[in-house]
C-alpha cells in the first residue's frame, strides 16, 4: 500500500496549479526552510539515485522505530495475545500496517511544505481565543495529549526499571527508575539529533534481534505456534470483554499519533525538507521533491518492517505463552509476569535475554520519546504567540531542559501509579482517539496547500480516506468503552 504514497508524476507545472499553491499572507509562506530544525536556505540537493546511495540519508525510520517498538509491544501486544490467544492476530496486522500510510502522508506534507508539524495544524479552520493569538482546535487536543502522555511515559520508565530488577532483584525498583531518569537526562542534554540516533540503532538492533530469537525458539517447546493458531487468529473475531485492552492495543501498536508527530520532526532534523529547498514553482524543485519522496518512502518501509518484527512475535509469545498458563499482566508485577513468555519456554537462564529485551524496548522509548516531545514545547509556544520563531537559542535551549527535566516527571508518575500497564492504556487510549484527527487534516492539508503535481496518488487518498473513518469508528468505541 506505501506504493500508492508515490505522487502523480507530473512535472510540469501550469499557472494554475502555482497559483493554487500561493499562499493567502507572505507570512504564510509554504516551502519556507525558515525552522531549527532545518538545514539553512540554500542547501538544496539532488536525491540519491541508487540504494546503496540512499541508505546514508536514512535514519528518522531508526529513532521512531525505538518508540514504537515499545510499550505497545511488550505490555499491550503481549498482554492481548495473554487474555484472547490467538485469535486477535488480524487486528494487531491491522493495527500494524493501517496507519504506516498515515505516517508517510503528514511526512509528505511537512517535507515538502516545509512547515513544522504543530504550524500545519494550526493552519487548519476552527480558531480558539488565546492568552497571546487564537490558535486552531487541534493545538488544543495536542496539549490534552501531552498530559496523557506523560502517563505513558512513567509506564515507560516504569516498566524499564521493573526489567533491571528481574536480574537484580535486591535493588529497589523506584531507585533503579531513578537512576535511569538520570542517565536519560544526560543523554537528552545536548539535543543531539546524530547522537540520538547512533544511541537508537543500538537499542533497536538489540531488542529486534532478541525479540525475534524468542519467537523462533518457542517453536521448540509445547508452546509452539502452530498453522492452526496462525490460521484462528484471522477469523475475525473481537473480544468485547477485552475492548479496551485491544483499542488501546491499537493506540499504541505501531505508530501511534504522537510518533507520527513525531516523525515528520526528525524528517526535518535529518534535513529534507531544507535539500527539497523552498518552493518556487521550478522543474529543478519538482525532480528533487520527487527524489527525496522516494527516499521518505523507503524510510517509511523500513519502520514498517522493523515494527512488523518486533511486535507480531511479542503477540505469538503472549498468545502461546501467558494465555496457556492463564495469566494477564497487571498492576506491579507486569514485567515479571511478561517474563513467562521467556522462562517458560527456553528456562529459566533466559530471564536475562528478556529483561535486555524489555529493558532495550522500554528504555529505547523512554528516550525517543522525550527528545521527540522536546522538539513540540518551542513550537506549541510559537504557535501560542509566546515565542518568536527567529528565537532559535531560546528553542535550543528548551529543547535541551526539557530533555533533563521530563524523565524526572515520568519518575513522578512512576512512584505514584507503579502500574505500567494501566499508565500504558491511559495513554494508548487518548492516542487512538486522536488518530482520526490526523489523518483527516492531512487529507485536508495536501489537497488544500500542496501542488498537485506532488499530491499523493488517488489510490492512496482512497485508502487515507478509509482509514479516517475507521479510526473514527474506532476514536468513539474508545469513548464508549471508558468513558460511557
Amino acid at each position: 500500500m506505501l506504493g500508492a504514497f508515490a505522487s502523480n508524476k507530473k512535472n510540469n507545472v501550469t499557472d494554475a496549479t502555482t497559483r493554487e499553491y500561493a499562499p493567502e499572507n507572505p507570512e504564510d509562506d509554504i516551502g519556507r526552510a525558515d525552522d531549527e530544525y532545518t538545514q539553512p536556505e540554500g542547501a538544496q540537493e539532488e536525491a540519491p539515485t541508487t540504494f546503496g546511495a540512499t541508505i546514508k540519508y536514512l535514519g528518522p525510520s531508526v529513532i521512531i522505530s525505538a518508540t514504537i517498538v515499545g510499550s505497545g509491544e511488550i505490555i499491550l501486544t503481549a498482554s492481548l495475545g495473554a487474555a484472547v490467544g490467538y485469535v486477535m492476530l488480524w487486528w494487531v496486522l491491522f493495527s500494524c500496517w493501517s496507519k504506516s500510510i498515515v505516517q508517510a502522508e503528514v511526512a509528505r506534507y511537512i517535507v515538502l511544505s516545509g512547515d513544522t508539524y504543530l504550524r500545519a495544524i494550526n493552519r487548519v479552520p476552527g480558531r480558539i481565543p488565546g492568552p497571546r493569538k487564537d490558535f486552531a482546535w487541534p493545538i488544543g487536543l495536542g496539549l490534552i495529549g501531552f498530559v496523557t502522555g506523560l502517563t505513558g511515559l512513567g509506564g515507560l520508565i516504569g516498566g524499564a526499571g521493573q526489567a533491571v530488577t528481574l536480574v537484580f532483584p535486591g535493588l529497589n525498583t523506584i531507585y533503579v527508575v531513578g537512576f535511569l531518569a538520570v542517565v536519560a537526562a544526560y543523554v537528552l542534554a545536548s539535543g543531539s539529533y546524530r547522537r540520538l540516533e547512533n544511541i537508537m540503532l543500538v537499542f533497536v538492533m538489540t531488542f529486534t534481534v532478541l525479540t525475534i530469537s524468542g519467537a523462533i525458539l518457542m517453536q521448540d517447546t509445547e508452546y509452539a505456534t502452530s498453522p492452526a493458531d496462525v490460521f484462528s487468529g484471522f477469523t475475525f473475531e473481537f473480544s468485547t470483554t477485552f475492548a479496551v485492552l485491544a483499542l488501546a492495543a491499537y493506540g499504541y501498536t505501531g505508530v501511534n499519533s504522537g510518533e507520527i508527530s513525531g516523525y515528520s520532526y526528525w524528517c526535518i532534523e535529518k534535513g529534507y525538507p531544507a535539500r527539497i529547498g523552498r518552493f518556487d514553482g521550478t522543474d529543478a524543485w519538482y525532480r528533487r521533491a520527487h527524489g527525496w519522496l522516494k527516499v521518505l518512502r523507503t524510510d517509511v518501509w523500513i519502520t514498517l518492517g522493523l515494527l512488523t518484527c518486533a511486535t507480531i512475535p511479542f503477540y505469538f509469545l503472549g498468545a502461546g505463552v501467558l494465555h496457556a498458563m492463564g495469566q494477564t499482566p497487571t498492576g506491579t508485577d507486569t514485567i515479571p509476569a511478561l517474563s513467562h513468555m521467556f522462562t517458560e519456554t527456553l528456562g529459566s537462564w533466559s530471564l536475562w535475554l528478556f529483561a535486555i529485551g524489555a529493558f532495550c524496548i522500554l528504555y529505547s522509548s523512554t528516550v525517543a520519546g522525550v527528545a521527540a516531545g522536546a522538539r513540540y514545547i518551542p513550537d506549541y509556544l510559537i504557535e501560542l504567540g509566546f515565542l518568536s520563531r527567529d528565537n532559535v537559542a531560546a528553542r535550543r535551549n528548551i529543547i535541551r531542559w526539557y530533555g533533563m527535566i521530563v524523565p524526572f516527571i515520568g519518575l513522578g508518575m512512576y512512584a505514584g501509579f507503579q502500574r505500567p500497564a494501566l499508565m500504558v492504556t491511559i495513554a494508548a487510549s487518548y492516542a487512538a482517539m486522536m488518530l482520526p484527527m490526523q489523518s483527516g487534516i492531512t487529507l485536508w492539508l495536501q489537497k488544500k496547500r500542496l501542488p498537485k503535481a506532488v499530491q499523493p496518488g488517488a489510490l492512496a487518498v482512497n485508502f487515507l480516506r478509509l482509514i479516517f473513518v475507521v479510526q473514527l469508528i474506532l476514536a468513539g468505541c474508545v469513548i464508549y468503552f471508558t468513558v460511557l
